[in-house]
């Protein structure tokens, strides 16, 4: 959520920032600096009453204890009067504040300087690329046909237990599955960060607070006897472990990581390029997070693209980084990095991890507070990354190391797995 007091400073300036999103923020940011001018005056307005009450009962105090009942008496109902004022200008607060929050929700986060200009994916900055595609021999299969001749990943029998979208790994898929999630979580624990398990349902406030909520394209799944949602990526839980929360300067950075299960409706995907592995309605994530110092999060940006680069040369893999453009970023994203995997058997790049940074937008929501060293209390900046999404990495590795032998396993991946090939 950006904050009011950046908005109230500069309104232009928001509503051109975000026209770099293709987001038309005029009449939303005027309806804010509206409803913040009415606030503020209520919230004047209130002050001022509740201090003439204050010194209304001072006198009255005074007047009692000089024997004056009867100007004590004239005085309390003037602060009767008062009260009644107050309340109705608390209401009115109250209502403009909600109100005010409510707006506040819609506006997506601003574009950082260095993101391109641009609608589509296609308009994408290609900014690292790495790694030789690999020539396959003829007769290679795309992954959804190589599961099935080795009989290690089942999209029938997930349709028949719940339906499209939701795979049973089997055997040496299962294995290789899993191998992955513990290389993933070891190279980031390595790195620094921390490991936490986190529940794989959030309450209202959770999806408030990393924007996911208002679920404005309806892609949470929504339990609503219980009104919690599954969790689309690790990303929520584990930010909000810091919801609330005022740490000390000395505490950042703070590093996290986590596996779960995600799950997306992925509502209007359709196609040949949503096959197999593709895309998913749940999946398999290990995620990073950090809360940084706002000086330092773009050098933190930078370290996590390094992080995730590393773990792409070890699976050799090739691989690109694209900056997203302001069309095809997220909502509450300030600066995007994309990978893309290259799928050889498919003859098209995977996109297999996102790593952001959202500045103060994410902080503001949570209130997510750090006092630095001069007592001054601000607002942390966050960041995340996926690192990996599992299916698309899963994709790749076998559709380039297919061999007409088999499926060779990433050197870097056999301690995990226990076996060297699929056959």
């Amino acid at each position: 959520m950006l904050q009011i007091a950046v908005i109230r400073e500069n309104p232009e300036r928001i509503i051109t920032a975000l026209q770099r999103k293709h987001f038309d923020a005029r009449a939303i940011v005027m309806e804010i600096v509206e409803l913040d001018e009415k606030r503020r005056s209520s919230q004047a307005a209130l002050d001022n009453v509740l201090a003439e009450s204050n010194k209304l009962s001072k006198d009255i105090g005074m007047f009692m204890k000089n024997g004056e009942k009867a100007k004590a008496e004239i005085l309390k109902q003037k602060t009767t009067n008062l009260r009644d004022e107050s309340k109705v200008l608390s209401e009115q607060l109250e209502v403009f504040a909600s109100q005010l929050t409510e707006k506040l929700y819609l506006l997506p986060n601003v574009p950082a300087a260095i993101v391109p200009e641009g609608k589509s994916p296609d308009e994408n900055l290609n900014v690292f690329q790495e790694g030789a595609i690999p020539v396959l021999h003829e007769g290679a299969l795309p992954h959804w046909e190589l599961v099935k001749k080795y009989d290690i990943i089942d999209f029938e029998l997930g349709v028949k237990i719940t339906g499209a979208g939701f795979p049973v790994y089997k055997g040496k898929g299962a294995r290789l599955q899993r191998a992955l999630i513990s290389y993933f979580l070891d190279k980031n624990t390595e790195a620094g960060y921390q490991e936490y398990q986190v529940p794989h349902l959030v309450n209202e406030a959770s999806g408030f607070g990393t924007g996911q909520l208002p679920d404005k394209e309806g892609q949470m799944y929504h339990v609503g006897l219980d009104d919690l949602y599954l969790i689309p990526t690790a990303e929520v839980p584990v930010t909000n472990l810091f919801r609330d929360e005022l740490l000390s300067e000395n505490d950042l950075p703070i590093l996290c990581t986590g596996y779960t299960p995600c799950f997306r409706r992925e509502a209007g995907s359709y196609g040949a390029h949503v096959r197999g592995l593709n895309r998913l309605h749940q999946f398999d994530k290990v995620e990073i997070v950090r809360i940084e110092h706002p000086e330092k999060s773009y050098d933190a940006l930078e370290g996590m693209v390094e992080h995730v680069k590393n773990i792409m040369r070890e699976l050799k893999l090739p691989y690109r980084i694209l900056r997203l453009c302001g069309g095809d970023m997220s909502f509450a994203s300030a600066l995007t990095y994309d990978f893309e995997v290259f799928s050889t058997a498919q003859d098209r790049w995977l996109e297999i991890s996102s790593v952001s940074n959202f500045e103060t937008f994410q902080a503001n929501r949570l209130k997510l507070r750090f006092k630095g060293k001069d007592g001054k209390t601000q607002l942390a900046h966050t960041l995340n990354g996926s690192s990996l999404a599992l299916p698309r990495v899963m994709a790749g590795i076998l559709e380039n190391y297919q061999t007409p032998e088999g499926i060779v396993i990433p050197e870097v991946l056999r301690p995990y797995t226990g076996f060297d090939i699929i056959n």
